[in-house]
């Protein structure tokens, strides 16, 4: 299979789950908004389509990331999987709901099409896009090695007519004094001189063998080094700022405003934590509208791709009516 036909095998899945996943979306949105308008207090009719519009985006984070993880070979760790499954079975309960409610299986059947599709679509498609990505993988490799013998065979070519033009000039030059000596001793001479450079030829090779490779032996080694070294200070420092988080989260609700600068740092860890609005206002004393500011700047200032995925919820939260 050559790189066309991957890339349309790719499309064709990516079309293929788009499609379901917006049939799933907007069938779910229909179905749920009823079911939420009639929990929902007076006044408050409208918020009726944000909790199936909330889970539904989830889902599209999921599939549009694990979509790109897939293409690159690389995996997002446990939580991606909690989070799809989680979206996956939230969207399932919610189409079911309003059947089981009601005790109607032959509804509860119906509206669990659509949710049970698009989890096993998830789930397959990145399957799919993981076996792609290892066939196109191993395709680059194979041809990565059909270029560089082709690069060595013309190497070879290349040495080999060098040498030929080399043999050719010391035979020439091998007659020349062949008229002024003894053709016996100019032979024996020449041989020798031949066998020593090729000796001290296959010497220097080898020296220089010798020393490339513990060249790159060093090299990998301080590579090596280097890396763990900059993983064991990246965990200390994760794990020092989660400790920071916990001390001030640990401190439970206050009957009174802390100082601005200390409800600051709870607001933020409570923030990275994914916390709601109204539990930092617990912990820290302050208004809810103050609260919610702060929340704002920090969703408005840029997040680090390594935990990008946690404050969604405590927005989804803070954002609830």
């Amino acid at each position: 299979m050559n790189s066309v036909q991957i890339r349309s095998a790719e499309r064709a899945l990516s079309v293929g789950t788009w499609l379901i996943v917006a049939g799933a979306m907007l069938y779910s949105i229909l179905t749920v908004t009823p079911l939420m308008a009639r929990h929902t207090p007076p006044g408050w009719g409208w918020t009726a389509p944000i909790l199936p519009l909330v889970v539904d985006a989830a889902v599209v984070i999921v599939v549009r990331l694990d979509a790109v993880l897939a293409r690159l070979g690389g995996r997002g760790g446990r939580w991606p999987v909690v989070l799809r499954w989680m979206t996956g079975a939230m969207t399932l309960a919610l189409n079911v709901a309003d059947s089981a409610l009601k005790k109607d299986l032959v509804g509860v059947a119906v509206h669990a099409v659509a949710p049970l599709l698009l989890i096993v679509t998830a789930e397959t498609g990145l399957a799919y896009r993981r076996a792609i990505a290892a066939a196109q993988e191993a395709q680059e490799a194979r041809q990565r090695a059909e270029r560089e013998r082709a690069e060595q065979a013309a190497r070879e070519r290349e040495e080999a007519a060098e040498r030929w033009a080399r043999a050719e000039r010391e035979h020439a030059a091998l007659l020349a004094r062949e008229q002024r000596e003894h053709e016996a001793r100019l032979a024996r001479e020449q041989a020798e001189r031949e066998e020593r450079a090729r000796r001290e030829e296959r010497k220097r090779a080898e020296a220089r063998e010798r020393a490339e490779r513990e060249a790159r032996e060093r090299a990998q080694r301080e590579r090596e080094q280097t890396q763990r070294e900059r993983e064991r200070r990246e965990r200390e420092a994760a794990e020092r700022e989660r400790r920071e988080r916990a001390a001030l989260l640990a401190g439970g609700p206050v009957d009174e405003k802390l100082s601005e600068e200390k409800a600051r740092r709870i607001v933020h860890a409570a923030f990275v934590e994914g916390l709601p609005v109204r539990a930092a206002v617990e912990l820290c004393g302050w208004s809810i509208g103050w609260v919610s500011a702060r929340y704002q700047e920090l969703r408005d200032q840029p997040t680090p791709a390594s935990s990008a995925g946690r404050p969604v919820n405590g927005t989804a939260l803070a954002s609830r009516p």
